[in-house]
């Protein structure tokens, strides 16, 4: 779908679920497998051990798919998660990060870039891959949640959600500071219009 040098970006299908336990699989049956944002608070703690990978592999089954992953060489390297805004529970329940209006819009909730690979800009592949991808499944917008990221060094367990620059370069645009919070720092609510992109 979307080249950078030898970066490859496809969406995350069924086709591609090896990879993608490879991506995700990290903390193993208790970990998030992009599941914190779709389901309510409630029904995430319930999913139980191997719940969130059981879910995420019925979703590469389903239109849309639920992310893309990005390859290096032909090996898997990078995952971003993503979705129509109505099927994200956490989102739709959400206190800090607020509905701004009623475009059907969808959110970009993760970036996960492989240790050994981060600073070659992956993230960047996969934010365009996920542009690219969302027009074609009928988006007419998308927002993210990133974090200013400042002088001062972020861990990167909190860099998940991306960083304002990055989404600055591609023509998201500021609509408002939120109450959320990641490393400390106010997640800012950006938005890009995808007409015109199909």
């Amino acid at each position: 779908m979307n080249g950078r040098g030898s970066i490859e970006v496809l969406p995350a299908t069924a086709e591609c679920w090896t990879d993608v336990q490879v991506l995700l699989g990290g903390h193993g049956e208790r970990g998030c497998w992009c599941q914190y944002w779709r389901q309510s608070a409630s029904d995430y703690r319930a999913l139980g051990p191997g719940g969130g990978r059981r879910a995420l592999r019925r979703q590469l089954d389903e239109a849309p798919a639920p992310g893309v992953v990005a390859y290096l060489d032909g090996q898997p390297v990078g995952w971003c998660g993503f979705g129509p805004r109505a099927r994200m529970e956490r989102l739709v329940r959400s206190r800090t990060i607020p509905l701004v209006d009623d475009v059907p819009v969808w959110s970009i909730v993760c970036f996960l870039v492989r240790p050994g690979f981060r600073r070659r800009r992956i993230a960047a592949a996969l934010l365009d891959g996920a542009i690219t991808y969302a027009p074609t499944s009928g988006a007419p917008a998308m927002e993210s949640y990133p974090i200013e990221p400042g002088e001062r060094r972020v861990d990167t367990a909190f860099g998940y959600v991306g960083f304002v620059p990055m989404f600055e370069a591609v023509g998201f645009r500021t609509i408002l500071e939120t109450a959320a919070r990641s490393d400390g720092r106010p997640r800012i609510l950006m938005r890009a219009d995808l007409a015109g992109q199909t």
